[in-house]
């Protein structure tokens, strides 16, 4: 019998205090949000066997090569998850992947850690790059 991954998820995010604002099973998106974290709209896809969550940062108007530089200066310091770009190359996404099968709650619960501290305190830099 297959574990449902999907359910497994949602537990967990309930657990951690997340308000879940869209749910399709059928397409295994999740989308919660947490204020007190500064999260909003955070994409959770369940795509057996991977767990791929993504939160849009910002819109890239005046990029530079510097830009880019700090960017990926930046994405080594966060400790779960990652800067990426979406397909456009326009918006900077965080992004992080788990596997399903071995997915527990403290993995859920670091990456949504890291993305609120990088959120924090990363801000300044996150405004001045979306201008």
């Amino acid at each position: 019998m297959s574990e449902n991954y999907f359910q497994k998820v949602k537990d967990y995010l309930q657990e951690l205090d997340y308000n879940i604002t869209h749910e399709n099973e059928e397409e295994g998106v999740i989308v919660v949000e947490s204020e007190s974290n500064g999260i909003i709209n955070l994409v959770l896809g369940v795509a057996d066997p991977l767990l791929i969550v993504e939160q849009f940062i910002f819109e890239l108007n005046n990029a530079s090569p510097d830009v880019y530089k700090q960017l990926l200066q930046k994405s080594r310091d966060i400790i779960h998850g990652a800067f990426v770009l979406d397909d456009t190359g326009t918006k900077v996404l965080f992004r992080n992947t788990h596997e399903l099968e071995n997915l527990d709650l403290n993995e859920i619960e670091a990456t949504l850690n890291s993305l609120s501290l990088l959120l924090g305190e990363y801000a300044e830099e996150i405004i001045q790059f979306s201008k």
